[in-house]
């Protein structure tokens, strides 16, 4: 038997498939992030907001991949 420690840094997982996947729960969970953080937030919604839902998914996961996984 082993004793091993509780993997504390697992990252959330935002499923783009379902309820959270849609533009106005990712642009809230990014303001809430960004103060969260300390990052300018109206740079990251205004950048998030300049093109399509793409656009949106792939500026998410630039700023917060590290912490938050996207699955489709």
């Amino acid at each position: 038997m082993a004793i091993v420690s509780k993997d504390t840094a697992k990252k959330q997982v935002i499923d783009l498939t379902g309820p959270e996947g849609n533009a106005f729960f990712l642009l809230g969970t990014a303001s809430n992030l960004c103060k969260q953080l300390d990052i300018d937030e109206e740079s990251v919604l205004e950048e998030m907001k300049s093109g399509g839902y793409e656009n949106l998914i792939n500026t998410f996961d630039k700023h917060f991949g590290s912490i938050i996984d996207l699955e489709r």
